[in-house]
């Protein structure tokens, strides 16, 4: 499962979910999806203004935490 850290950032360059949304032509309730875990797909183009705007990498937007039951997986 992939985990958003996105809120931490916001926090961490003192920005709210408006501001970022504004400032990388993201949808604000794509950003609020991220920021609650909520997203299922997310274009690249997004990911890369918001990579941009906060000057960070990928890894630093979302985790990967491994899944703890592998067999549900691949269903």
């Amino acid at each position: 499962m992939l985990k958003s850290k996105l809120k931490v950032l916001l926090a961490m360059h003192d920005m709210n979910q408006k501001q970022l949304a504004e400032l990388t032509g993201v949808r604000p309730q794509t950003i609020t999806n991220i920021v609650n875990n909520k997203i299922k797909q997310i274009p690249v183009e997004a990911l890369d203004s918001i990579c941009e705007v906060l000057n960070c990498d990928v890894c630093d937007v979302f985790e990967h935490i491994p899944n703890p039951n592998p067999e549900k997986a691949e269903n």
